[in-house]
């Protein structure tokens, strides 16, 4: 189903392809929809959160993708308590080893853009395995569309321009609080 997406869509506006991993069947074909309507490659993936580390080298290397997204759910067992404790959280440690997983295929932060993370997650962890963005620096429920803004924004910029977590902020409906990062490098290339 999804695949087919894919294919549909390779004649997109943009030359960026997106891979994207989430782990709410719903939320996936939202997500299938959102690309769509914006006219972007995108592959979309429904996979549970614990087996996306275990998937993605294998995607990865068959799509070839500029950008990867690694979402669905999380929260914190401890509201408020042992906030640098990975135990503490449902699925903080699967997006964290997709983003290993991940630059391990691409140590490139500049040819490889990578968002992980979903609702409370454990956001400094993620961000040291080498994710250019992720969820959720105050531990608080995220915009399931602020992943797909960024792709989106990431995909639809030069590669000759960088992304900053401020350029993305008016489009973001979680604000800093839910996503923060560094930058990227934009991901389309001149059709010439």
């Amino acid at each position: 189903m999804f695949t087919e997406s894919y294919k549909r869509n390779r004649n997109k506006i943009s030359t960026a392809i997106i891979l994207h991993l989430d782990g709410d069947k719903k939320y996936a074909k939202r997500a299938i929809n959102y690309y769509n309507n914006l006219n972007l490659k995108a592959i979309v993936k429904n996979i549970q959160e614990k087996n996306q580390a275990q998937e993605v080298i294998s995607l990865l290397e068959y799509y070839k993708p500029n950008i990867l997204i690694s979402t669905g759910h999380d929260k914190m067992y401890k509201k408020g308590q042992d906030l640098y404790n990975i135990e503490n959280y449902k699925n903080s440690k699967y997006f964290m080893q997709v983003v290993k997983n991940a630059r391990r295929w691409e140590k490139s932060e500049k040819k490889l853009v990578i968002f992980a993370g979903a609702c409370e997650s454990f956001y400094e962890a993620i961000m040291i395995e080498g994710a250019n963005f992720a969820s959720s620096p105050a531990r608080i429920m995220i915009e399931y569309r602020d992943p797909l803004i960024i792709a989106s924004k990431v995909a639809m910029t030069s590669y000759k321009k960088n992304i900053t977590i401020e350029d993305l902020k008016p489009y973001l409906r979680s604000n800093y609080n839910g996503i923060g990062g560094n930058c990227a490098q934009g991901q389309k290339k001149d059709l010439t």
